[in-house]
């Protein structure tokens, strides 16, 4: 039985408005209850005397990132011998040009351009002065280093792309991160020149990817063992899906009842950061698309390829900016622009691929 997604239903489809109410109800609540999300947040797991996690927002994360991980079948990675090049084409867009288009993207938007609408600084977790366009710049780049394993799932079924090809690059790119994540994003920071905290970094993709990973593959073995294929995908999936979207505007709610205040006193900071954001989806979409046209993929291998490049892991994202660089830094704020404007982009460039599934040769079925 295929765990293919369904099409998205009307509380998927309306994320980008739960995200703005979620930042609406996060405000209002750090205005009324200003110690909250403080209090929250200092119930953390300390590493050499420091706060380095903290437990209510990791709880959250975690069931964030479990949906996700649970629905991948690792075993589709085997097959992706039999046609690389969707998958090869896959890495190297993820890992030898994303990130270094997100760096450069994000520092001549908001390390240039907008610097002088972006002023100010703020102490991060290590105690740390930065300042906030630094901080904002860092945001991106965790944005930029993590490629999509979720959601892309439901882009390339409204796109009517090769769910067998997804389903082996969301696998690939799940156990890709585990390696590149830490050692790529301490890197990029540090040219941003902001704290890499190593500790907390590799302990972030250890909570982050590697814990739900490793959950969501014992767990799925053991239900798929004693429940079958059948009720995993029909009743499981069914209950399981909204909880990864619940636990991520609970973490918005927190996340922006603290850092309201600065919000409200630049109100158009959140469309400053969207700028390069926007730019650098569409960019690598086009990239990737065309690359695969050039090489001549089928549509139903391109429009997951290029979705898979153009959408990004933002649940990953979001947690390891939380835990670097706290709640109310720039940086998780930055994370969580890319959240905003993710399902609209995306939807959009679903129908991009659609009018242009004729740019690709026919799939062999069509000719029969």
């Amino acid at each position: 039985m295929s765990t293919e997604p369904n099409p998205m239903s009307l509380f998927e489809r309306r994320l980008t408005l739960w995200v703005a109410l979620c930042i609406l109800a996060g405000i209002g609540l750090g205005k009324l209850a200003p110690g909250l999300a403080r209090s929250l947040d200092a119930m953390a797991l300390h590493v050499n005397g420091a706060p380095v996690v903290s437990i209510p927002i990791a709880l959250c994360l975690f069931f964030m990132m479990y949906p996700i991980m649970v629905k991948i079948d690792f075993a589709e990675v085997v097959k992706a011998g039999r046609h690389p090049r969707p998958v090869l084409l896959t890495l190297i867009v993820n890992w030898g040009i994303k990130p270094f288009t997100m760096l450069g993207l994000a520092t001549l938007f908001l390390g240039v351009f907008f610097k002088d609408l972006l002023p100010g600084t703020e102490v991060v977790k290590d105690g740390s002065v930065v300042e906030l366009y630094r901080s904002y710049i860092a945001g991106a780049i965790l944005l930029g280093i993590a490629p999509c394993t979720a959601m892309v799932l439901v882009w390339s079924h409204l796109a009517r792309g090769n769910q067998g090809h997804t389903l082996i690059m969301v696998a690939v790119n799940s156990l890709t991160m585990l390696g590149l994540y830490g050692v790529l994003g301490g890197w990029m920071l540090g040219i941003n020149k902001m704290p890499v905290p190593w500790e907390a970094l590799l302990l972030s993709v250890s909570i982050y990817v590697a814990l739900p990973l490793v959950a969501g593959y014992f767990s799925r073995a053991w239900i798929m063992r004693v429940k079958g294929p059948e009720w995993f995908a029909e009743k499981f999936l069914h209950i399981l899906t909204p909880v990864s979207i619940i636990a991520l505007l609970a973490t918005l709610v927190l996340l922006f009842s603290f850092k309201g205040e600065t919000i409200l006193a630049n109100p158009l900071t959140i469309l400053w950061i969207a700028i390069p954001l926007t730019l650098q989806t569409l960019l690598i979409f086009g990239i990737t698309y065309l690359a695969a046209r050039w090489l001549g993929f089928r549509y139903e291998d391109a429009a997951p390829s290029a979705m898979i490049g153009a959408s990004n892991h933002f649940e990953v994202a979001i947690a390891t900016a939380v835990m670097l660089f706290g709640l109310g830094s720039g940086a998780a704020l930055a994370t969580v622009v890319g959240v905003l404007i993710e399902v609209p982009l995306m939807l959009f460039l679903v129908r991009i691929c659609q009018r242009t599934r004729s740019w690709f040769p026919p799939h062999p079925s069509a000719t029969r």
